[in-house]
């Protein structure tokens, strides 16, 4: 899928509309892969907004763990939130699949690259 990405100019459209509503951490996702990235094919539209779905869960159940505890009290003791895995699965899909779109190589620019790892001499 990645060989129909594109990257955009370094003055970029507007971002288009999601076709389903998004949450302010899957908007803000949503905005900063297409002000790199020119994703046109339905099928990547498709799995940027699943990303951006699957972050927007997760950062709901991490505000609800971060209210609860990650550890809470029950009859039978101390356990793990149950959110716990619930939001490491949500995330792990958001990875993948930004990593599925090609999303997780750096881009190639034009002009110089990182500097080597020899350090810098003054």
């Amino acid at each position: 899928m990645a060989k129909n990405l594109k990257l955009v100019a370094s003055n970029p459209p507007k971002s288009p509309a999601p076709p389903r509503p998004l949450g302010e951490h899957g908007r803000a996702l949503w905005q900063s892969v297409h002000s790199q990235y020119g994703i046109e094919d339905a099928a990547g539209i498709e799995f940027l907004l699943t990303s951006c779905q699957a972050l927007d869960r997760a950062e709901a159940l991490k505000a609800q763990i971060d209210t609860d505890g990650a550890v809470i009290r029950t009859k039978a003791g101390l356990r793990d939130h149950p959110g716990l895995k619930h939001e490491t699965a949500a995330r792990s899909l958001c990875i993948r699949t930004l990593a599925r779109l090609g999303l997780d190589l750096e881009p190639v620019r034009a002009g110089p690259g990182r500097p080597s790892g020899g350090g810098w001499e003054g």
